[in-house]
């Protein structure tokens, strides 16, 4: 895309702190970290969501996205990482490529968990109608 902020980035147009690159993916310290160390990953390839991402392509992206999560695990001595995907506008997504968050995490940082980001919770006629209409 010829638009798109991390497509600039991929083409050498834009600077970017990489910290990790192979031939599907590269991964870049965020330039608004919620935590010493927070980066994402982005395929190469322009797609502007998980779901647009061809089946053959994950296993590239999500190996990238395992050795950018096991170097920051070791160079900022993490306890633990969080590991998410804000996957379209209503969740968070800000730019229209996809990108994988990883983010170091320190006992007391203060950060919840994944399932911490909302409080949508359904009721028992809601859980049955959705176990219905997933199963």
């Amino acid at each position: 895309m010829e638009n798109c902020l991390f497509c600039k980035i991929v083409r050498g147009e834009i600077k970017g702190d990489v910290i990790y690159e192979d031939e599907k993916a590269m991964a870049l310290l965020d330039i608004n970290p919620r935590a010493p160390g927070h980066a994402f990953v982005i395929p190469k390839e322009h797609y502007e969501n998980l779901l647009e991402v061809p089946n053959e392509e994950l296993g590239g992206i999500f190996l990238a996205v395992k050795k950018t999560a096991e170097k920051l695990k070791e160079k900022m001595q993490a306890d633990a990482l969080s590991i998410g995907i804000n996957n379209g506008r209503v969740s968070g997504q800000e730019i229209d490529h996809l990108h994988i968050h990883i983010i170091p995490r320190f006992k007391g940082d203060g950060g919840g968990s994944f399932q911490s980001i909302i409080a949508n919770i359904p009721d028992s006629e809601e859980k049955e109608r959705i176990k219905k209409l997933l199963t």
